[in-house]
């Protein structure tokens, strides 16, 4: 959420970050919504001022016994008390129309983020260790999984329809062997606080972070738990429930900065995915995540941002495996986004020769989500200023899946565990088909 008086002190600036992100200038339209809430909340504070002024007056002329002075009077708050409500609701709508509005726009990007229409225009940042050789040509993930008999998405289909997998015995258990690994060195080696958060969520707590109102069809929606209370939805990421859990409160700065990472399902409709990626487990409806959320100062932010990507980097760098990582342009950026880093891990079965897939997005958010959630600290100066607000994928569990049986195949389609993760498989050092 923007902050009105900003764009009211530099509208220019507005309207240019706006048109870095590919958008028309915003700032005329809603400086004039803006011009009309003030005029109906001063016409409200000046009917209620003269209101209270002449119920005082109506006392007065009451004791020096001027009764047609208060029949005055008394006729003027009468109507005045007819005319408030209406005044009131004016306001009321008028600073609901410039709530909506402002809802409805995008975070400003950073003045380092590239300027770009779409992926195509990301730049990359830098790159660690090699591309795997294999003397033979890799396969993708989904046809060594069903070679083994442990990727199912058949068994998915009867169950749940498209873009579902029912993984099996060793696959099953390297899923979630990767989830506690990064769950480990995060909360055992990185500072975060793990913590396990409802699935279900309110309006509020996707508003807060931007998923609602724009991202609605992306949405799943989970219906009511009875006819007097809202809907709940399906989180698409922790993201929602951890980043909320400071929504409507003032936090002391000495709680700065706030670590925070929770392993989850992770439900999204994939609305605007039509065709894309329809075989294997790139984009599904549920998926299993490690998040990492940080709530800081706006001073140390930027700070937080680099060591946050450095946290999400060292998982994949335990479980040797190659990537780069990427400055996403203004047009590929997420809603709340300022600057997002992208980490993209390389995965020799996608397609001839191989292909770079996004394995985690660490994006830092400036006081975009916690000014729609009201999230605040108390500075030194003990005035409550709002927070900062960081999100990233520390990393998608899923996809890590696929990378490791894709980089980890064998020329007979068994899969090698990383050295890091046998001790989650009770030591297991191969995943092969059972005879």
């Amino acid at each position: 959420m923007h902050d009105i008086k900003s764009i009211r002190d530099n509208p220019e600036a507005f309207d240019a970050a706006l048109k870095r992100r590919g958008l028309g200038a915003l700032s005329d339209r809603l400086l004039a919504i803006d011009e009309t809430r003030r005029a109906a909340i001063h016409a409200f504070e000046q009917a209620q001022a003269r209101r209270n002024a002449a119920s005082k007056d109506i006392g007065e002329a009451k004791k020096a016994r001027d009764e047609a002075r208060a029949s005055s009077l008394m006729a003027e708050v009468a109507d005045l008390k007819i005319a408030m409500p209406v005044l009131e609701d004016n306001a009321k709508a008028a600073d609901r129309e410039l709530q909506e509005a402002l809802a409805q726009i995008p975070n400003l990007p950073l003045d380092e983020v590239p300027t770009g229409k779409d992926e195509h225009d990301n730049v990359e940042h830098h790159r660690y260790g090699e591309k795997r050789s294999y003397a033979f040509t890799p396969k993708p993930h989904y046809d060594l999984g069903e070679a083994l008999g442990q990727m199912d998405f058949n068994a998915a289909a009867k169950l749940s329809g498209a873009r579902f997998v029912v993984l099996k015995k060793g696959l099953a258990r390297l899923e979630r062997a990767i989830g506690q690994f990064f769950l480990d060195v995060h909360t055992g080696e990185h500072g975060y606080t793990e913590v396990n958060p409802p699935l279900l969520v309110r309006d509020d707590a996707m508003f807060g972070t931007a998923q609602l109102p724009k991202f609605r069809e992306d949405q799943f929606a989970a219906g009511a738990l009875s006819e007097d209370s809202k809907g709940f939805w399906l989180i698409p990421t922790a993201e929602v429930p951890l980043t909320n859990l400071v929504r409507e409160s003032i936090l002391d700065e000495k709680e700065l900065p706030m670590r925070l990472t929770a392993l989850t399902q992770c439900f999204r409709a994939e609305a605007g995915a039509a065709g894309r990626d329809t075989r294997g487990m790139i984009r599904q409806h549920q998926f299993t995540k490690v998040e990492l959320v940080s709530i800081t100062s706006p001073e140390e932010s930027k700070n937080e941002h680099e060591r946050m990507l450095s946290c999400a980097e060292e998982v994949l760098r335990r479980l040797g495996l190659h990537y780069r990582v990427v400055t996403l342009c203004t047009g590929d950026m997420g809603f709340a986004s300022q600057k997002t880093y992208d980490i993209e891990v390389w995965m020799p079965g996608q397609g001839e020769g191989g292909a770079y897939r996004e394995i985690s997005s660490c994006s830092v958010c400036g006081d975009f989500q916690a000014r729609r959630m009201d999230a605040r600290y108390r500075a030194s100066d003990n005035k409550p200023r709002f927070v900062h607000t960081l999100n990233g994928s520390g990393t998608a569990v899923g996809r890590a899946l696929i990378a490791v049986i894709e980089n980890y195949q064998q020329e007979d389609g068994s899969i090698a565990v990383p050295d890091v993760l046998q001790p989650y498989m009770g030591g297991m050092k191969v995943i092969e088909r059972a005879g």
